[in-house]
């Protein structure tokens, strides 16, 4: 079936088929978060981007494989609620950025740092450092390499815009130049843009609207 992003909290997962590369989506918790399992096609080897919330759910879209490791995009609480209960079901690493670590409850394994490389099985992401909504938030990108780009963007980015900042200029000013130069500046307009809430977009849908998201300032 065809991938389109579009999950609802207490609905199926989505799954979007790439060729060395399986990404389900399920929508959890009560601020409608979503959380993505990666999964090498060659290994099986399983990686989770966001332990939300709702472990039991996350738990089952996991299945008896495990996971290796988990990383957490940033340190709000929405988006590690379910953390605690799914490290201690599958012993798995935790990963988030250096910034945010403290902020998150449960001990991060390992720190990630701009341009830091996380494998899952064969598979690499790519960290990118995104300074605004949160310190330390982190975006992680699969560069395809039988197709176009793959960017989990947590609350950085969004289709409509860039996280909040909480009406902060100078936050506000970070992310939305963070997002430009190492996000826009380094993918192409075809880059599969997956955010921590609600629908998928792509970065040439986004594109063209930068200019006025500075000159609105949110």
């Amino acid at each position: 079936m065809t991938y389109s992003g579009a999950v609802k909290v207490g609905g199926p997962a989505d799954v979007h088929e790439l060729k060395d590369l399986m990404i389900s989506k399920v929508a959890v918790g009560p601020m409608d978060n979503n959380a993505y399992l990666l999964r090498c096609r060659a290994t099986g080897e399983q990686l989770l981007i966001d332990a939300a919330n709702e472990p039991e759910t996350l738990l089952r879209l996991i299945g008896d494989d495990g996971i290796t490791s988990v990383v957490t995009t940033h340190r709000h609480g929405d988006h590690w609620h379910g953390l605690e209960a799914v490290v201690a079901a599958t012993g798995a690493r935790t990963y988030a950025g250096r910034e945010d670590a403290r902020g998150i409850p449960v001990p991060t394994d390992v720190l990630v740092d701009e341009g830091d490389v996380i494998k899952v099985g064969r598979v690499e992401l790519t960290a990118r450092h995104l300074v605004g909504h949160t310190p330390g938030s982190i975006a992680l990108v699969y560069d395809d390499p039988h197709g176009h780009p793959h960017v989990f963007t947590g609350d950085c980015l969004f289709p409509g815009g860039v996280g909040n900042t909480h009406d902060d200029p100078k936050a506000f000013a970070s992310l939305i130049d963070d997002v430009e130069t190492k996000i826009f500046g380094w993918l192409p307009d075809e880059t599969w843009v997956y955010p921590g809430h609600g629908n998928d977009t792509t970065l040439g849908a986004e594109r063209p609207h930068l200019p006025e998201w500075r000159e609105r300032g949110w």
